[in-house]
């Protein structure tokens, strides 16, 4: 198995070599040279599985050998130990063919943890293995960095420095990243917002001079390893729901685009998918391309669902180089003119796009609407990220035959605001939090300006 540059330029790599790189060195994406395959009786011999035997049957193709079996199984078994739910990812069931898939059951209440409880221990045991420590820097609009510091806060050769926008994610995801008082964990609020914060972490990937060759490591959904196990979920849920015999759709909240990826590279596999439905909130770049072929930059908006606050979706590319039918020329023009004006997507790939994606966009006033509906429908309280999903999988869904597993993306707890505002009294944490908001914090706040960033990072390495 090896991987290639969604921009066409940067050499193919293997696997060890993918996940400890991150960005090619052309600024495309990684994603693999071929798809593995999964037959009919490959998925059907998955019923009944534990979801660490599923992950690591489905993983282990792009694995490729470079971690021995019994290792990378052991590796797999530890990352979905540290779940609260035997189940590790939950199906709840909502009507008779709708179903809530819940990814929140990990130490930081956030689909994210299923990736990045695997990902700390991949990159700790490839370095340990050539005997180098490395930096991992990543941008969080919310989850991600503090799904990352629980995945790397134990990893004896990573040193972590996560940047959120400074008073722009909820009191709970900024608590849970900056109380973590390990001497390799450091956060750094900037003063700006997310889009920001990935633009500087993306420079200085593209240029890591400042770290004089201490690598650079990446862990947020750039990193191939992310969508990778991501796959996993989408494949346990269906054939929980009966795949391979029957087609199943998905409903995904969406902003960075991995996890929608990441079930379309399932689809791609042989995950028998009728359609994904992409659910957005105010900023809407995925819903607005799709439906309208405006693929185009927007002002971002502050939201209830602030993980989805995002202008640009970088794995986004991903799936263009897929449409683009892998033309890394074609996709590294494309994303060119994007940054310099608005602009859409040819003909061609757009409908290739629509074959098998639909997409609903939700604001505020929805998202509170819709939280009082589904909890008087279900019982269920969600996020407000979640909630976009439960509208749009009620709208856009192809039929009501075929199941919809819409993706509950984090535990409400982590989003009290909005439930607050949406009629509720709140939802408590859940017991090993309960000291969360009482924890001494630590974290620097600095401008959003590259070069003061870079010298924080190289001076606070071990």
């Amino acid at each position: 198995m090896r991987y290639i540059s969604t921009r066409g330029q940067a050499p193919a790599l293997s696997f060890e070599e993918v996940v400890l790189t991150g960005m090619a060195s052309d600024g495309g994406l990684y994603v693999p040279e071929e798809v593995p395959t999964l037959s009919h009786d490959d998925l059907a011999d998955m019923a009944g599985l534990s979801y660490a035997e599923i992950a690591f049957r489905v993983m282990k193709p792009y694995v490729n050998g470079e971690i021995d079996d019994a290792t990378f199984r052991g590796i797999v078994e530890e990352a979905y130990a540290t779940f609260s739910h035997d189940a590790v990812v939950p199906l709840n069931q909502l009507d008779a063919n709708h179903f809530l898939l819940e990814l929140f059951h990990g130490p930081t209440l956030a689909f994210k943890d299923v990736a990045l409880q695997l990902l700390g221990r991949i990159l700790d045991h490839f370095l340990q293995k050539r005997g180098e420590r490395a930096v991992i820097m990543g941008a969080t609009s919310g989850d991600t960095g503090s799904a990352a510091i629980e995945g790397c806060r134990h990893c004896d050769n990573l040193d972590i420095f996560i940047l959120h926008p400074h008073q722009r994610v909820s009191e709970v995801q900024r608590r849970q990243m900056t109380t973590v008082l390990a001497n390799n964990v450091f956060n750094v609020a900037i003063e700006g917002n997310f889009d920001d914060a990935q633009a500087m972490v993306k420079a200085s990937f593209a240029d890591q001079g400042f770290l004089n060759g201490t690598r650079l490591v990446a862990v947020n959904s750039i990193n191939w390893a992310r969508i990778m196990a991501q796959i996993v979920y989408y494949v346990a849920s269906a054939v929980a729901l009966g795949a391979p015999q029957r087609q199943v759709s998905f409903c995904v909240p969406s902003a960075n685009f991995g996890n929608v990826f990441a079930g379309y590279m399932a689809k791609r596999m042989g995950l028998p998918v009728k359609q994904f439905i992409i659910a957005t909130n105010a900023n809407d770049i995925l819903h607005r391309t799709l439906a309208d072929n405006d693929f185009s930059k927007q002002e971002l908006v502050a939201t209830l669902a602030p993980s989805m606050d995002i202008v640009v979706s970088s794995n986004f590319e991903r799936l263009l180089f897929e449409a683009y039918e892998r033309d890394g020329a074609a996709v590294k023009a494309l994303l060119e003119r994007f940054q310099a004006e608005p602009t859409a997507l040819a003909e061609a790939p757009l409908a290739r796009l629509r074959e098998s994606f639909a997409s609903h966009s939700v604001d505020d006033a929805t998202i509170l609407e819709v939280i009082r509906e589904a909890h008087h429908r279900t019982q269920e309280v969600l996020d407000p990220h979640t909630a976009t999903g439960y509208r749009a999988a009620e709208r856009e869904r192809a039929d009501a035959t075929t199941p919809v597993i819409t993706l509950a993306t984090a535990h409400p707890a982590k989003f009290a605001d909005a439930v607050v505002k949406a009629g509720f009294p709140g939802v408590p944490l859940p017991p090993h939090m309960d000291d969360l908001l009482e924890c001494e914090e630590r974290y620097t706040v600095l401008p959003a300006e590259l070069a003061e960033v870079q010298k924080f990072v190289a001076e606070n390495r071990r």
